[in-house]
């Protein structure tokens, strides 16, 4: 049975140093990269809204403009940048890479009379007529959706003319892959920068909700956020509105009043993990609750269904039919992949036979839809699907993390009343805490 309790969620802990990946981890990915891709050249290509797979392989991300990492043969590792990002290239740890400048990759109006043709600089480098390349966008195309390259037509024209004979090929699934990708299976580090993005978002989470009160403005509250200037996967997202108004859930905040009775919403992103919450600000309302009840059901249904080797299309299948049975559904696949992208992808899908395995990151992401006017429902949350291996290895090398980690189960055991497999790992200091009326935010969701 579910139904609201006074629930104090205990203080885990911020983390506040950043965990840092090892620069021969960077090295390691690069070079399995160019192993599995088998060409002479790949080059994986970045703009400032496209930074994760270029984060993943180097720490290094474009700020402005855009970038382009080759890996060849014999180790070698070349990043090009435009002007900008030349002397911010610094950042990246990864062992023996080389930086060139390409001045078509920057601003317009900036300095071109050095190196503005980028064909010339991909030559420079070392790609020749009769090169096979494999090229990284920012996501692919399925076999159904036809055929293209996604990034920008100019790249792959210069390409075309550095190749000549030899061939462009598309490879951006041996890194976003949902299942075999090698951003959606990740080490103790990477789990711990999860750890770390989540127990931060989901903490400035916690501060809106609680911070929230009919008469503030939209932009007053969000200085509750506590922004410390963590690198964002997302816009962080604050709306409100009262029927016949629709909740906007991506909208930035305003200067719109507050007023008691109306939908409300925030989410944060940082890189590696994002935590959202949607409710009412209210202190009850009886019809509400009955819907928020029924979409706490579909969330435990997650945690009780995904683990490692179950297929995305069982779980897919699960929380479609605890939903239903209220009449709910999934505005959007029931739980995605999160990295330094808020969304990479999901083996979560209908009929998907894709499985979960250790070391996969997801952000439990259920937006219940239909939804009435003026009203918002939601509760995202982290967690890492993880075996003994890579447990005890987190233990190893991250043991604050670890443990914060352990409490948050215990919680979620003890007050929440859901018993977690011993491989999902919560990364959020909320986990599974909804509360469906802001205005009394110790009041959540349990089940007894």
């Amino acid at each position: 049975m579910i139904e609201l309790a006074e629930i104090s969620i205990p203080d885990f802990g911020v983390p506040l140093e950043p965990p840092a990946i090892p620069a021969m981890t960077y090295a390691a990915r690069c070079d399995r990269l160019f192993e599995r891709a088998g060409v002479d050249w790949v080059v994986v290509y970045a703009d400032r809204e496209h930074i994760a797979n270029m984060v993943f392989l180097t720490g290094f991300e474009p700020r402005f403009e855009e970038a382009l990492l080759l890996l060849g043969g014999n180790g070698r590792r070349v990043l090009v940048t435009g002007n900008e990002s030349e002397s911010y290239a610094m950042v990246s740890p990864l062992p023996g890479l080389d930086v060139v400048l390409a001045q078509s990759l920057s601003l317009m109006a900036q300095d071109r009379s050095r190196f503005p043709n980028l064909a010339s600089v991909l030559a420079g480098i070392g790609i020749t007529s009769g090169d096979n390349v494999g090229l990284v966008g920012w996501k692919y195309l399925e076999p159904e959706e036809g055929e293209g390259f996604l990034v920008p037509h100019s790249l792959v024209t210069a390409l075309g003319k550095c190749v000549g004979s030899g061939t462009l090929t598309d490879v951006t699934a041996l890194l976003m892959h949902p299942e075999t990708g090698q951003r959606s299976v990740v080490d103790a580090d990477q789990v711990a920068v999860a750890e770390w993005a989540g127990s931060r978002a989901s903490a400035s989470v916690w501060r809106i909700v609680n911070a929230a009160r009919p008469g503030l403005r939209e932009l007053e509250l969000a200085l509750a956020f506590g922004y410390a200037g963590e690198p964002l996967a997302c816009h962080s997202m604050l709306a409100s509105a009262a029927a016949p108004d629709s909740v906007i859930g991506l909208r930035s905040p305003t200067a719109r009043l507050l007023s008691q009775g109306e939908g409300i919403t925030t989410a944060v992103g940082y890189w590696g993990g994002l935590s959202s919450r949607a409710g009412l600000l209210d202190t009850g309302n009886d019809a509400f609750l009955a819907i928020a009840k029924s979409y706490f059901a579909g969330l435990i249904t997650w945690y009780e269904t995904a683990n490692i080797g179950v297929a995305g299309g069982d779980v897919h299948a699960a929380v479609m039919e605890t939903l239903a049975r209220n009449s709910l559904r999934p505005a959007l696949n029931p739980g995605h992949l999160v990295s330094y992208d808020e969304w990479s992808h999901s083996p979560i899908r209908p009929g998907s036979t894709d499985t979960i395995r250790s070391g996969m990151a997801f952000q439990v992401d259920i937006i219940p839809t239909p939804m009435q006017p003026g009203q918002a429902l939601n509760a995202e949350d982290g967690v890492v699907f993880a075996d003994a291996d890579l447990r005890r290895s987190l233990a190893e090398r991250h043991p604050q993390a670890a443990a914060r980690i352990a409490a948050r189960r215990a919680f979620m055991a003890d007050r929440i009343g859901l018993d977690l497999a011993e491989t999902i790992l919560p990364m959020s200091n909320i986990p599974l805490c909804v509360p469906p009326f802001w205005m009394e935010p110790g009041l959540l969701l349990a089940r007894r």
